[in-house]
């Protein structure tokens, strides 16, 4: 259900075509709500469809020419009401949680090296949200809209270090069992 609200959001900071979204998902709205490029697509027919949107008129028809599209009253009108609406949260599920619990009974062979990759890859995420931060939000910056985009921002942040400093738990807790084993 979200999707099509993502692309209501983006479309209407920005009147793009679908390869412009595509590209703006993988550099912003991307980190907490991805999509592919497929069905970016397809979503924007189904919007489009529903008259949410429409195709800008072209200055030079052409064959193959890439459609921009802006949302119309409709659309903003249904965001308005989603974003207003109550919604619980979902359950966390995480595969690697999974793994360590499945650990527990069958052994921890190569988990350790996957949770040094994990710690790497959310390192180099929470650094580059932190330089978005640096580049996007300097001190003194503080519109409503950037407020509010930096609150994102914030949450992607805080969940990156949460995890680093998990996975640094979770490394200790097994250098801890690689000593008592070697001990026992």
């Amino acid at each position: 259900m979200s999707l099509p609200h993502a692309i209501l959001t983006a479309l209407l900071e920005k009147p793009s075509s679908g390869l412009e979204l595509t590209r703006r998902f993988d550099r912003s709205i991307g980190y907490f709500w991805s999509a592919t490029h497929q069905q970016i697509y397809r979503e924007l027919g189904k919007l489009e469809g529903k008259g949410l949107i429409r195709a800008l008129p072209s200055e030079q028809p052409a064959r193959g020419q890439k459609k921009a599209y802006e949302v119309l009253p409709a659309g903003r009108e249904e965001l308005a009401r989603w974003t207003a609406a109550s919604q619980d949260p979902k359950p966390h599920r995480d595969a690697l949680l999974l793994r360590l619990r499945a650990a527990a009974v069958v052994g921890t062979e190569g988990l350790e090296e996957d949770l040094r990759r994990h710690r790497e890859l959310r390192a180099r995420q929470l650094e580059t949200y932190r330089e978005i931060e640096r580049r996007d939000f300097p001190p003194g910056r503080g519109g409503a809209e950037d407020r509010l985009r930096h609150l994102v921002l914030r949450a992607g942040i805080d969940l990156e270090t949460f995890w680093t400093q998990w996975l640094d738990h979770a490394l200790a807790e097994f250098a801890e069992l690689d000593v008592r084993g070697r001990q026992g």
